[in-house]
C-alpha cells in the first residue's frame, strides 16, 4: 500500500482490526508491554462475573448502603439495637404513609448474614413535588445564619425550597432528639441526612403501630391514654414547645402507650407570636376527639389542661388570633 511519500510498503499489516474481521481470543497474547503497563491488565469478561449486571458500587444484597456513616447521628446513649457498623444494608419494605410533604417508607437494615432492624424513613419531598403549605406561621421564630438562605426561603426559589426541605428535616430531628433524651414518649432518631430523617419503627413485625384515630378505646383506656397525653405535653410545655399540628392522626398507641410523631413543625411557644395560637389550636383538636369518644367532663378536662400548659409556659395574656 502506498506510504506518505508515495511508496510502496510490502508485507506490512494493518495494525487496525476491521469493525467487520473476526475475533481471535489468541489476539489477546500479543497486548505490548507499553499497553499492559498504560492499560494494567484485562479486566474478565462480564459474564464470568458473578455480579453481572449489578452495580459494582452497591451492596451485595438490599437497596443501599447504610447512610450511618456521613448523617447525623441521634443523641446518646443510643439505644442497643441501633446498627451503626458501616458494613449494614438498607433494603426497602414499602411506603408506611403519604402525605403533602414527606412520605415514610419501611427499611430493614443490618449486616449481611447477621440480625436486622427495621426503621421508618422519613424523606421529605422534592421541590416539584412537595407542598409546604404552612411554612410562614410555623417558621416565626426560627432563624438561619445566612441572609441569603432566609431571602431564598421566603421567595421559594428552588434553592429556597431546598434548604426548608432541609430544614424541616433537621426541626424535626432536632426536637425529636432533645424529647427523646428527656424522657417524652417519642421515636428514637436514629439519624438525618439531608432530607432523610431515620426513626425507631414504632410496631409489631412490619406492621405499624395503628393511630389513635383507629381505635374506640373503652372508658378506662379512655382514660388511661388521656393522662398519657396530658403528660407528653406537659413534657414539651416544659421545653417551650406545642406540637404545632396535634391530632389523633399524629399519635401512635403501641401497647398501651402512646407515641407523638410528625414534629417538623413543632412551635416555641414564646419566641413564635403565634406560639399560644397553635398551643390552644392543640388541645382544642385532641380535646374534641376524646370528648366525641365520650371521655367524662370533657369541656372541664381541656380547659383543665389548656390552663396547666400555659401555666407552665409562663403565658399569663390571651391567646394572639392565629394567621
Amino acid at each position: 500500500m502506498p506510504t506518505h511519500d508515495g511508496s510502496f510498503s510490502r508485507g506490512r499489516r494493518s495494525a487496525r482490526r476491521r469493525f467487520d474481521d473476526e475475533y481471535d481470543p489468541a489476539d489477546d497474547a500479543y497486548v505490548s508491554r507499553r499497553r499492559r503497563r498504560t492499560t494494567g491488565p484485562t479486566p474478565p469478561p462480564v459474564e464470568l462475573d458473578g455480579r453481572a449486571g449489578e452495580d459494582v458500587d452497591g451492596p451485595p444484597e438490599g437497596d443501599r448502603w447504610s447512610t450511618w456513616d456521613g448523617a447525623d447521628h441521634g443523641p446518646v446513649p443510643r439505644p442497643d439495637w441501633v446498627v451503626t457498623a458501616t458494613g449494614a444494608v438498607d433494603t426497602e419494605l414499602g411506603v408506611l404513609k403519604t402525605g403533602k410533604e414527606a412520605d415514610v417508607h419501611l427499611v430493614r437494615r443490618g449486616v449481611p448474614g447477621d440480625a436486622a432492624i427495621l426503621l421508618a424513613a422519613k424523606r421529605y419531598r422534592s421541590p416539584e413535588h412537595r407542598m409546604f403549605h404552612r411554612d410562614a406561621g410555623y417558621l416565626q421564630g426560627r432563624r438561619v445564619r445566612r441572609s441569603r438562605e432566609t431571602r431564598a426561603m421566603a421567595s421559594r426559589t428552588d434553592f429556597g425550597r431546598d434548604l426548608l426541605a432541609g430544614q424541616w428535616a433537621r426541626a424535626e430531628f432536632a426536637a425529636l432528639s432533645t424529647l427523646w433524651s428527656a424522657g417524652l414518649p417519642v421515636p428514637y432518631p436514629v439519624s438525618v441526612d439531608d432530607t432523610e430523617v431515620l426513626l425507631e419503627f414504632v410496631g409489631d413485625g412490619e406492621a405499624a403501630a395503628p393511630r389513635l384515630a383507629q381505635l374506640r378505646p373503652d372508658p378506662d383506656e379512655l382514660a388511661d391514654l388521656w393522662a398519657q397525653l396530658r403528660a407528653a405535653l406537659q413534657g414539651l410545655a416544659r421545653h417551650g414547645l406545642t406540637h404545632g399540628d396535634l391530632s389523633a392522626f399524629n399519635l401512635l398507641v403501641h401497647r398501651g402507650r402512646l407515641v407523638m410523631i410528625d414534629l417538623p413543625q413543632v412551635v416555641d411557644v414564646v419566641g413564635n407570636p403565634f406560639g399560644p395560637s397553635y398551643l390552644g389550636r392543640d388541645v382544642d383538636r385532641i380535646g374534641a376527639w376524646f370528648a366525641a369518644r365520650g371521655l367524662p367532663d370533657a369541656a372541664a378536662a381541656q380547659d383543665a389542661l389548656l390552663a396547666d400548659l400555659m401555666g407552665e409556659l409562663g403565658i399569663t395574656g390571651p391567646a394572639t388570633s392565629h394567621p
